[in-house]
């Protein structure tokens, strides 16, 4: 393991738990922070290809993974698709395909491409659909989401799932010492970031938030998931790595 150790459950949210005014201010920063994002990927979706299409070797070995443990038939989730990247995985194993995301212009680029599959604009807070797939993928997409909104999408994506489904999902992985230099620089900014929340002002002040392994598996476990496997990808040039989960449902919903 290289760059991120895993670490004890968050518990810098009671700092702003115990202060109303403060957390009243996290969470509009937090609602104006989701329709940000969303025009930034919106900004993004006309090079999003060019820059990022490809699919990286790891990616594609768990994502098959995935797809090899669902039923023939299965119908699958892509949770923030963005412009369509793993459809033609999820296609050419046979499977049906509704691919969600919340930036419009990347799904009008999927839709392009793909014109056979159906897509929804939904935020990963907010799908809707209750015991209707067999599985549920989201890749490279829950740096985007705070700690609060953890047990939240991953409370989402077990009711979207039939009884026995399966997740596959990335966390994304930078060195600890980069997170924390990055957190204290939006702390001094005024920003009310918590503990492992970075603001990288390199890339058109993207808000990302790196939780520790340990707590990854206990949302996990928590939101009815068993994890099945997982593994940390290669660290890139750039300094930034994956963790890979795959889990099953463990328990029915609520």
């Amino acid at each position: 393991m290289t760059g991120y150790p895993d670490a004890a459950p968050l518990t810098s949210m009671s700092d702003y738990d115990t202060h109303s005014g403060q957390a009243a201010d996290r969470a509009a920063w937090l609602r104006s922070l989701r329709r940000e994002n969303e025009q930034q990927e919106d900004a993004l979706a006309p090079e999003y290809d060019a820059r990022w299409g490809e699919i990286e070797d790891t990616h594609q070995v768990f994502v098959e993974r995935f797809l090899s443990m669902l039923p023939p038939r299965a119908s699958v989730l892509d949770a923030a698709c963005g412009t369509g990247k793993y459809f033609p995985l999820v296609l050419a194993s046979g499977r049906s395909l509704l691919g969600v995301d919340h930036s419009g212009a990347y799904l009008a680029e999927a839709e392009a491409k793909f014109s056979g599959v159906s897509t929804e604009k939904h935020d990963l807070q907010d799908l809707p659909y209750k015991d209707e797939f067999d599985g549920v993928m989201c890749v490279d997409a829950m740096e985007f989401i705070p700690p609060e909104d953890w047990p939240v999408v991953l409370e989402r994506f077990r009711k979207a799932l039939h009884a026995h489904g399966r997740l596959y999902m990335t966390v994304e992985l930078v060195a600890e010492d980069r997170v924390r230099a990055s957190n204290e620089q939006a702390r001094r900014s005024g920003l009310p970031v918590v503990e492992g929340e970075a603001i990288w002002h390199d890339v058109d002040d993207y808000y990302h938030y790196y939780p520790p392994k340990e707590q990854v598996r206990a949302w996990l476990i928590e939101a009815g998931f068993a994890v099945e496997d997982e593994a940390e990808a290669p660290w890139h040039e750039e300094g930034y790595a994956y963790h890979h989960v795959l889990a099953r449902v463990d328990t029915p919903p609520s």
